[in-house]
């Protein structure tokens, strides 16, 4: 069946040639094709306004970001073929870099599945769908899992942000086979378990992998704070490392409970403490009782979703890393991270110097860290390089 076609304006093609997927609503001419002649979902044959073909895409007409291109190749439509060949290329990737099957499989546009993120944990997946191209090819991404896989189970977890925008419904759903309450899976050498259907996103962040296994290098004997800590990521990886006693953070008590039990199946529940409440309180209520940590764990939840957000999150950056400063024994270890796309790495640099500064503080960044090896980065889409971690030894001033 032949694909009805998108034109794009003058000029509008630039983009896509230097290899981004996206295509703008107002870059497509609307004269010669109506957007609003597409259906959700539906996919289009792209042409440049000369004529020239520059490959398949998938279309929301009601969306900013109206397209995104699946094929440079005519040829290849966003199929279970297609879904096969490029989730076999991603677990390349990951197989060459991890040890064990628990990772980010698919990272949406960085392997060339936009509006797909899959996670694996063993022979468990957990797939997330946030475009409306992409779901109407649910069906044949589960095909294509079983096609590679032989999933013990694989769940649905279609209830992102975006989907709102997309003009979808949400919804979790269990597809396959049958799901433990907590999943079991392995990060840097650690045994863990995480809430697949309740938790945030896929119930786990694989992202922070790298930086939690430098951290696992400064904490043996330590006493450590982490901050907005869900269930555990960095704060058990820490208790597994040999910290003396670990105080995890977060507002969510059913959250608190799974670091719980992550830090007892690594027979540390007797070093862990759980503190529940909003972090910036619980900081101002820890500097009043004089409370000091070796090292201290900044991971919040992203204080910058959209641009006009940048101000009021930056104050927020600045304000929870100079309570953790002040918590900071002499010579501690500041651990500071960010999700926010649009907090710019020279920017939490800043909020680092500046608020050290304040409390007349030295702070030397010894480690600098990025998103994993199964969060890879797509050189022309600025917006898939979003995480960043700062280690920051915290020096009286001198």
């Amino acid at each position: 069946m032949s694909l009805n076609t998108l034109i794009l304006n003058s000029g509008a093609d630039r983009r896509l040639r230097a290899g981004h997927v996206w295509i703008y609503s107002n870059e497509v001419d609307n004269k010669r094709s109506p957007l609003k002649q597409f259906a959700p979902g539906e996919q289009v044959l792209v042409e440049s306004s000369q004529g020239k073909a520059m490959g398949i895409a998938y279309i929301n007409p009601n969306t900013l970001i109206c397209g995104r291109m699946i094929s440079r190749d005519t040829r290849y439509r966003l199929d279970r073929s297609l879904l096969v060949h490029r989730i076999n290329i991603a677990l390349s990737l990951r197989e060459a870099c991890f040890d064990k099957p628990c990772y980010r499989l698919v990272f949406g546009d960085s392997d060339a599945l936009p509006g797909l993120v899959i996670d694996r944990f063993f022979d468990v997946f957990v797939v997330q769908i946030s475009t409306a191209g992409m779901e109407a090819a649910v069906d044949e991404v589960v095909a294509a899992l079983n096609k590679i896989f032989t999933p013990q189970a694989i769940v649905l977890r279609c209830d992102g942000k975006m989907r709102t925008t997309e003009g979808l419904e949400s919804y979790i759903e269990v597809v396959q086979g049958e799901v433990p309450e907590l999943c079991p899976l392995e990060e840097n050498g650690v045994p863990l378990l995480a809430p697949i259907l309740t938790g945030q996103k896929t119930g786990w962040f694989y992202d922070h992998r790298d930086s939690r296994a430098e951290m696992q290098r400064h904490v043996q004997g330590k006493r450590v704070l982490d901050l907005f800590s869900y269930v555990g990521g960095w704060g058990v990886q820490a208790l597994a490392a040999g910290a003396d006693e670990v105080t995890c953070v977060d507002a969510s008590e059913t959250a608190l409970e799974v670091a719980l039990e992550n830090a007892r199946i690594n027979n540390a529940d007797d070093r862990f403490v759980g503190l529940k409440g909003d972090a910036f309180d619980t900081c101002k209520a820890l500097i009043q009782e004089q409370e000091r940590f070796d090292v201290i764990v900044v991971d919040p939840p992203a204080f910058i979703a959209r641009r006009k957000d940048i101000k009021n999150g930056e104050r927020a950056y600045a304000r929870i890393n100079n309570m953790a400063m002040r918590l900071l024994k002499k010579d501690g270890i500041l651990i500071s991270a960010s999700c926010s796309m649009h907090l710019e790495r020279a920017s939490l640099i800043d909020i680092i110097r500046s608020n050290a500064r304040e409390l007349d503080r030295t702070a030397q960044i010894f480690h600098q860290g990025h998103q994993g090896a199964d969060h890879p980065v797509h050189p022309a889409i600025p917006e898939t390089d979003y995480l960043k971690s700062f280690s920051v030894r915290v020096l009286p001033g001198s």
